[in-house]
């Protein structure tokens, strides 16, 4: 993700901190200072650190049930409103997707009972109403914090846990195309009500949420449209066969001269023997060549180890294959071996969207 690095690895995932997750830090640190001082900064801002190891808890929770299915999670990426865990992929039997939402939601279960248990907090969801009051205990806080995401996590709306529950759920009556776009509805709707909610009591943490709840509730129903699609058809019926290539030798100026003359936005660069060496993209060649002469060949530029998928693998091969590289380009094979097309996410795109109007004609 854009503006997120990373501290660290923990069970096989990188842990990564988007950019802005230190501005919450901060404004919550300023405005604690200027209410109370040194000591209440520096409360508060532990607060926000402890509920956000809690948040970090509940997306390995699903991470480490997703990995008994065999679906790993490349990294954990800590937003200001929450935690975000980039599967490999979502389970699709029904039962596995269940467990993997539940998985979260438990780990916070857990942590509130030892809260609660161990360290005698009061499990009150309305200490949440009272944060700001020094007389409730930190422990009392962040239980009821725990407690909170529980609840909110299980609302049946996609994209929350309780919305991929329901999606499941239905899919076993309506299939799992129809159960996301109900499940994504709902989440719409809901991200409505968060919207007016945010914008009618000042909060701008509610508006983000239904921004993010709205935009990946709609994302994540093309996606299953998408793959459904993506499953009746194979690479042949995708790729790209006329393009221009470039060779290995090309200097950055041949490539401007071809980008003129073409429509591409990527261009596979061939060796002599007609393999491919890699893909140059319009954005590689022009950040190229704000950092050096136009002599260069195109080789310092390329994107290498792109992908590949046969003539007749399935679609969703490839798409996989995007996905899980960030390669501009998956090059489509022949039985040889050398590249006779390319398949590019836009092109995807543009397929399925024809396919569609097709089916309903």
């Amino acid at each position: 993700m854009t503006w997120s690095f990373s501290i660290g690895r923990l069970f096989g995932s990188d842990l990564r901190v988007h950019a802005t997750f230190f501005l919450l830090l901060l404004w919550i640190g300023t405005a604690s200072y200027l209410d109370g001082g040194w000591a209440a900064a520096a409360e508060n801002v532990a607060f926000i650190a402890a509920l956000f190891a809690c948040v970090v808890a509940h997306e390995f929770g699903h991470a480490l049930m997703a990995r008994r299915y065999g679906i790993t999670t490349p990294d954990i990426t800590l937003l200001p409103i929450g935690g975000l865990a980039r599967l490999d992929r979502m389970p699709e039997k029904p039962g596995q997707e269940i467990a993997v939402a539940l998985a979260g939601p438990a780990v916070n279960v857990v942590i509130w009972a030892v809260l609660v248990g161990v360290f005698g907090a009061t499990a009150d969801l309305g200490e949440l109403e009272s944060l700001e009051n020094a007389e409730i205990s930190f422990f009392a806080k962040l239980a009821a914090v725990n407690l909170f995401l529980v609840l909110f996590n299980m609302i049946p709306a996609f994209p929350m846990d309780g919305g991929r529950v329901f999606r499941a759920a239905l899919s076993y009556f309506v299939g799992r195309v129809r159960a996301t776009r109900m499940a994504a509805q709902g989440g719409q709707v809901l991200a409505f009500l968060f919207g007016f909610l945010g914008l009618t009591s000042g909060s701008p943490v509610l508006v983000l949420i239904a921004i993010f709840v709205f935009v990946a509730a709609g994302a994540e129903s093309s996606d299953v449209m998408l793959r459904d699609m993506a499953r009746q058809m194979r690479a042949r019926d995708a790729m790209i066969t006329a393009f221009e290539p470039l060779a290995p030798g090309d200097s950055l100026q041949a490539a401007t001269t071809a980008v003129i003359r073409t429509t591409q936005h990527e261009f596979p660069v061939l060796g002599p023997d007609g393999r491919l060496e890699g893909f140059l993209t319009r954005a590689a060649l022009f950040s190229a060549l704000q950092d050096g002469t136009r002599a260069r060949p195109v080789t310092e530029a390329m994107t290498r180890d792109i992908p590949s998928v046969a003539l007749a693998a399935p679609l969703e091969e490839a798409l996989d294959a995007l996905h899980q590289t960030g390669a501009p380009a998956v090059a489509v094979t022949g039985p040889e071996g050398r590249m006779v097309g390319y398949i590019t996410r836009e092109n995807i795109g543009e397929l399925m969207v024809i396919s569609g109007r097709d089916r309903r004609m």
